[in-house]
């Protein structure tokens, strides 16, 4: 592993990040797998956390990899600047992939092309497909990576062929830590979970994820879903 965990120094930090409890519960963390997943409700902090990682590493916030160096929109948190990353080893290749701001990325991909490095036209795929390709172009042996939510765009079959994407890259020797809400991104096997509900960050088993929870419910009920919305529904939305 590139990255054994961390501490922070919260008596340095000034900003909103200091109000996320989540993260605020933190003092320091290890990673235990070269696979590690945030995961928790909308707003729980896990983004924020994975953003401030990838900063801490050179990566541009809103995506792509060292040689990225641009700016949309500055939200990101001045969380980096008071983390100290405990390092083993130096990774070959990075990449910061970030789905909300993956459109943008996409066209720097393009401004930056040169002869000796052709666009890979990200943005004559579909939304989908892009994602896809994109992770198979930039996903190499001896590497680090930080993906934020790396489902949006997948299918749930594509997002089965990127558990063995990851599969095989770990074989390679790279880490990978992974925000996300995807039941089935989460089934990846011997992974560290670390959920950020309950205001705090804990280690958890994939079955006490909320995201298997909520989606196992559901499929073991769906009859009932559908007839509540239904019933629900019968005096129309307004």
């Amino acid at each position: 592993m590139f990255i054994n965990g961390f501490d922070i120094l919260w008596d340095e930090v000034d900003d909103y990040v200091a109000d996320i409890q989540s993260i605020r519960s933190i003092d320091q963390l290890t990673f235990s797998k070269p696979v590690t997943f945030f995961c928790g409700e909308n707003g729980s902090g896990k983004s924020t956390l994975l953003e401030a990682l990838a900063i801490k590493n050179g990566l541009n916030p809103e995506g792509g990899t060292r040689n990225y160096n641009f700016s949309t929109y500055d939200s990101y948190s001045s969380l980096h600047k008071h983390m100290r990353l405990w390092r083993s080893r130096k990774p070959d290749w990075m990449y910061f992939l970030r789905a909300e701001s993956f459109y943008n990325v996409a066209t720097k991909e393009m401004e930056y092309a040169d002869a000796l490095h052709p666009s890979k036209e990200y943005h004559m795929k579909s939304h989908g497909q892009s994602f896809f390709s994109l992770m198979m172009d930039q996903i190499k042996r001896n590497g680090l990576y930080f993906l934020d939510e790396p489902e949006a765009a997948l299918s749930c079959q594509n997002q089965l062929a990127l558990l063995y994407l990851i599969e095989e890259c770990v074989k390679q020797n790279c880490q990978f830590i992974i925000a996300t809400h995807s039941p089935i991104l989460l089934g990846f096997p011997d992974a560290q979970i670390l959920s950020f509900d309950e205001d705090k960050v804990e280690e958890v088993d994939y079955k006490s994820t909320s995201s298997y929870q909520t989606m196992k419910l559901f499929l073991d009920r769906y009859d009932y879903f559908v007839k509540d919305i239904q019933e629900n529904n019968e005096g129309g939305i307004l």
